[in-house]
Formats: C-alpha cells, structure tokens, sequence
C-alpha cells in the first residue's frame, strides 16, 4: 500500500483532520499501516481509491447487514432525497419505523428516535436517573456505549485499541457517579448491588459485548442483572446498538429471553445511515419531554432519509428464512476459520453470537476485558494485513467484531477462508 493514493489521501488529511481519520479505530495505527480510502461499495465488496476489491466484513462497522448498496435501501433513500432531506418537523416514516420497532422488539412500547448509539445511551442513562431520582450507574469493563463523558472508564473498543483507558477532558465529578464492573461476574454485581443498590440508577450492559471483540453472556448472567434491577428498583439498559437486529430479528433481549426496562439502537436500523433510537416500557417513556421532565432533543432526529432507509432494512430483515440464511453462513464461517487455526496449531479462540464474530490470539477462556486483553495485537495486526493483501478486510483492530452480511455469498466465504488458511499457517 506504499506509495497508493489512499496513502497519499491519508498524509493530506493529517494535515486538517486529527489523526487523518473521523473516528479513531479507523486510522489502522494498531495494526501498523494507514486507512483505505473508499469510493465505493457494493454487496458484499468495497472498492478503494486505487481500483481494488475487498470482500468486506466490517459493513460499516455493522448496519449493512444487506451489505453495500442494497437496490431497494438505495432507492428508498433516493425517493425519500427528492421530496427533502430534513424538515425538523415530523413525518410519517417515523411513526411507521417506530411502530415497526416497537412490533419487533417487545420491551420498546415507546421509542424515541436520535441520530447515533452516543445520543442514544446518553439519553437513556440521563431518563434512568430522572426515574429514578438516583445519580448511580453500573456499566461492565470493555463495553462501549459512545464517547459521552460519563461512560468512557474501561470503554473498550477504539480505547482499548489505542491503549487509552478512559479520556482527558473529562472532569473526575463526571465519573464519580459511574461504577464499572467485570462483565461476566455477577458475584461482584451482588455484592455491589447489596451494599449501594438504593443509589443505583440503572446498569448498562452489552448484551453481547462487541467492543472487546466478541464476548457472550455466561448463562444466567443477564437474567442475574434482571433480579438485580428488579431488587433494587434500578433500571436495566440493554445497548442493543451493535446486537440490534444483528444477532436476531429481536436482538439480543429475543435471542436470550430476558427483558431489559430501556433499549439503546442504532446501526441496522438506519440502513447505514446516522441514527440511534431508545426505548423502552410507557411508564419510563412517559417521563420524556414534552410528556415529563427529562429533557432530549435533536434538530435532525427522525430525519426522512435515516427512516426509509430503516425502514426498508427492516422489511427485507423480516422476511420468512433470512436469519436463518445468516445463520448458516456465518456459522460456517466462523467454524471453519477455527478449523484452521487449529490445524495450523495457532492458539487461538474463536468467538460467534449469530452473524458476529472474533478470533482471539490466546490460550486463555475469553470471558471478560481482562481475559480478552490477553489476546496477541500483533499476531492481530499480522493477520489484518496478510488478509487485507489478499483482498480480504477485516476490522482494524482485535478488539471489534467481523460481521457477516446477506450479500456474502459461498464464493465470498470460499475466497475468505482460502486466504485465512494461507494466513494461519504462515502466522
């Protein structure tokens, strides 16, 4: 990639935009070379600036579960450009896309449309203490939930990525109300909840955690968290950004039949555009302006274009038979790729929650941010590289998730997995 015009796009964008990048993950500094620059994608393929092809399993780093450019995403989009992209006054599309999520998800009987994941678990946090009239949150070591300052301890993802542990610029008194836990543990949730429960607010948690790669509930863990809220009166907050009509048409909450009082989406269901949407139960719904005295708002909350494209994505999404086309190809995927990382005696671990997957360099169980942490980055950033000469990406770092989408066809995940066995035996 030396010498390319993503490279050379890359040293100009240093010189205005810090880092070169819009968010941090994307610099590929962890993984030892510089971002491609992108013209176009379509199904499952992205092309760069110098003509190249990749096969691609990031997907926007997760809403193209469709993959790139669907036709009827495109053109919903488009008919939805040409009548206004924003009118900052309501719509039917989002009263439509509002009731097609609460249908799908059970547990939103109101929803509350916004314009990112951030926006979204920082307005759920902020209803949870108007609720309850706590000040107390919970959330789990290696779970992201956007860059608002009273979540980034222990955040995960870019963070840990970066090796960056929380973030300057935010004052101590921001956090000093903010309790991370291990995720996984609930002995230690107990504990806590027993002796401070009557100050907690609510705990967030990723149902799936998809910001220390891919880490799964142990069983018991998210019915434990239940209790828990239900003990102390605190509210549960799944962050279903990621998980979110990724793992199952109802998310997570479906795939592991617990109910969460506030859901947090985003990704899937603008299509690939901005958005992010919370809800949850009437009775903490209700509590939101101008129905109560939680204050949220968001000129381009609801815009036409997210909508149609959300809503599109979702028709497609509930067609008889797609996840279980998901399903079967990400499970071989993923199997095989473990497959071969054991005959190429690679220690490693594999990782899959439906369509989501992540390849741990280590011998250890991977059941939390510590256990995750002790994964080899290098070996990480070896493989990244080898596969991406190979036309294959993957994200640019150990620490998120590869996301399997309805365009990857068996030739796709052929081409993937010859690469992945060229790779493992040479790593």
């Amino acid at each position: 990639m030396a010498g390319s015009s993503s490279e050379r796009l890359y040293r100009q964008a240093e010189k205005i935009i810090p880092g070169g990048v819009n968010s941090p993950v994307r610099s590929c500094r962890a993984v030892g070379t510089h971002p491609l620059f992108i013209t176009s994608g379509r199904g499952s393929k992205i092309y760069d600036v110098d003509g190249n092809g990749y096969i691609d399993y990031v997907g926007s780093w997760g809403p193209l579960i469709l993959g790139h450019a669907h036709p009827e995403v495109v053109a919903a989009v488009k008919a939805a450009a040409e009548q206004g992209t924003s009118f900052g006054i309501p719509t039917a599309r989002e009263v439509e896309l509002a009731q097609m999520i609460t249908q799908l998800v059970p547990s939103m009987e109101m929803v509350r449309m916004v314009n990112s994941g951030t926006e979204a678990t920082m307005s759920a946090i902020r209803l949870a203490r108007g609720y309850t009239g706590r000040n107390k949150i919970i959330k789990f070591d290696g779970c992201y939930h956007g860059h608002a300052d009273t979540l980034l301890i222990k955040a995960g993802s870019g963070a840990a990525t970066l090796g960056i542990p929380g973030s300057a610029g935010v004052p101590p008194d921001f956090v000093r109300y903010t309790l991370s836990l291990r995720f996984n543990d609930l002995e230690q949730v107990a504990t806590v909840m027993q002796e401070q429960g009557d100050d907690v607010a609510a705990i967030i948690i990723e149902p799936v955690a998809g910001n220390m790669g891919v880490v799964p509930p142990k069983p018991g863990f998210l019915e434990g968290l239940r209790h828990w809220c239900d003990e102390t009166g605190a509210v549960l907050i799944f962050d279903e950004v990621m998980t979110g009509f990724r793992v199952a048409l109802g998310g997570a909450q479906a795939l592991y039949s617990v109910r969460p009082d506030l859901t947090c989406l985003g990704k899937v269901i603008g299509g690939g555009l901005p958005v992010g949407a919370y809800g949850g139960s009437r009775d903490v719904m209700s509590k939101v302006a101008p129905l109560g005295d939680v204050y949220q708002a968001g000129t381009l909350s609801g815009n036409p274009l997210a909508m149609s494209a959300g809503l599109t994505t979702l028709k497609l999404l509930s067609e008889p038979g797609v996840y279980d086309q998901l399903e079967e190809r990400s499970s071989y995927l993923f199997d095989e790729m473990s497959r071969l990382a054991a005959k190429h005696n690679v220690t490693s671990t594999m990782h899959r929650v439906g369509s989501m997957g992540c390849l741990f360099f280590t011998d250890q169980t991977v059941v939390d941010f510590d256990t995750a942490q002790t994964t080899d980055t290098q070996r990480f950033a070896h493989m990244f590289c080898a596969m991406l000469e190979r036309g294959v990406y993957l994200a640019p770092s150990q620490f998120e998730a590869a996301f399997v989408s309805l365009a990857h066809d068996k030739e796709d995940i052929e081409k993937t997995l010859a690469a992945a066995n060229e790779v493992l035996k040479e790593i």
